[in-house]
This record gives C-alpha cells, structure tokens and sequence, in this order.
C-alpha cells in the first residue's frame, strides 16, 4: 500500500484523528506527504474519471463538470461534482472568468442533480473539504452532494 492512500484511507484517518486529535506535531509529519500526493495531478484519481481511464457511476456530465456516485457513500444519495479542469482546493479558484464559470457551474450542476435524485424538495448538503483539518482527501476540487436522510447539526 502507499503511503498516500494509507494516509488517505477515511478509516485510517478517522483512526488517526482520535488517537492524535489535533495536535500539531501530527499534522507537521503527514502534511508533507499529503503536499506530495496532491501535487501528483497524473495519478489524480479524479482527473483519470474524467479522462476516462476509470470508471465511475456518471449521473451527469457537461463541458466543464463531470458528476458521479461517491464509492464510499455517507447517505443513501452521495454525488461527487467535479471541473474536468485540475484544481486542487476551492483555495487556489482564481479571479479570472474561466475559474467563474467552472464554479457556477458546479452550483448549477448540484441544483439539477438534487432535482434528478429527488433530494431538492426534502433537502440536501453541499460539503467541500478543504486541506488535511478540513478532510480533504483527494487533492481536485470536488463538491459532496449528500442526501436522502436527515442530516444532523454541527456536521464532522
């Protein structure tokens, strides 16, 4: 197994998270090896969904956005939305009408698929993780659409 995906194993890391809690030397030795994973863009796992050279449950897909079931679903509906343009956290969006663009159509694009998976009229969750505290585990911008169950409050 690599390093990466040991780090990057929700059970390992949750695993981690309650024996190391928040502690800052934790964070200061595996930060490294995150920074190393996420700047590998031709073993991005998302990047090869949208290549096609993986395979994915697609429920939606346009020009700019590919939308697909999440393999470890948190809720009987899980959607992944993700710009077939490489970027790693909601952070690096620039100024510029492309990264605009992108977004909005991220927005529009889990408004149609809550539509689609029924979710939109009792609700739904719409998660970004952002970084290793925020639970980024896949270093591409992705947003979480999570429904079909009553969420609860504070979330994580």
């Amino acid at each position: 197994m690599k390093t990466g995906s040991f780090i990057h194993n929700p059970k390992m890391r949750s695993f981690l998270l309650k024996f190391f809690g928040q502690k800052n030397f934790f964070w200061k030795l595996i930060t490294p090896l995150l920074k190393l994973q996420k700047n590998m863009k031709t073993d991005c796992i998302f990047c090869k969904i949208v290549r096609g050279e993986m395979s994915s449950k697609k429920v939606y897909e346009n020009e700019k956005v590919i939308a697909f079931h999440d393999i470890n679903p948190q809720a009987p509906v899980h959607i992944l939305v993700v710009p077939k343009k490489h970027i790693e956290k909601i952070t690096d969006l620039e100024d510029s009408e492309e990264d605009k663009e992108i977004l909005y159509d991220i927005i529009k694009t889990c408004k149609i698929i809550a539509n689609q998976m029924k979710i939109a009229e009792r609700g739904f969750r719409i998660v970004v993780n952002t970084n290793p505290e925020g639970g980024q585990t896949v270093y591409h911008l992705h947003f979480h659409i999570i429904g079909g169950r009553q969420m609860r409050w504070p979330p994580g």
